[in-house]
């Protein structure tokens, strides 16, 4: 059960992670086009699809790499999931929506570079928090010592 509970911890945390993502670019279009442009909120419907597109990532990656630590996946191989998952997510959005199929090859190649670059940063940012904590980022460095023995090589 506890293992069930991580995943969807990790799942929910990974779609806030893309949600923030998705809602800046949303308000980076929001300033480009104006206030009244659209009667839903860009950034919020951003990061809504966001969520949702994190969270199907977040599956994806279970099923597939779900034994691996993100210190053994590649960054290409991890963003080429992603893209995966942003391609996945906009075929089930545009069923969901009724949209045609030009609008599915639009939103598809979009949902795929933004699922990939995605990843790419959510990766980035995992390793960037792991070697944080390895390296005991809350400590004080001044008061650590030297043993003896520790800076002489190996053999």
């Amino acid at each position: 059960m506890q293992k069930w509970i991580r995943r969807i911890r990790g799942a929910i945390g990974m779609g806030l992670t893309w949600a923030f993502a998705w809602f800046a670019a949303g308000m980076v279009l929001l300033a480009i086009v104006g206030l009244d442009a659209a009667d839903v909120p860009f950034p919020l419907f951003f990061g809504l699809l966001g969520f949702l597109a994190g969270v199907t990532f977040s599956g994806i990656l279970g099923l597939v790499e779900g034994r691996r630590s993100f210190d053994e996946m590649s960054l290409p191989r991890f963003a080429a999931w992603g893209g995966l998952g942003g391609f996945l997510f906009s075929s089930l959005f545009v069923l969901a929506t009724g949209l045609g199929a030009d609008a599915f090859l639009g939103l598809g190649a979009v949902f795929a570079v933004a699922g990939a670059s995605c990843a790419a940063g959510s990766l980035a940012l995992a390793r960037r928090a792991n070697d944080r904590e390895s390296l005991g980022a809350g400590e004080d460095v001044s008061r650590l010592e030297i043993t003896e023995g520790a800076g002489e090589p190996r053999l």
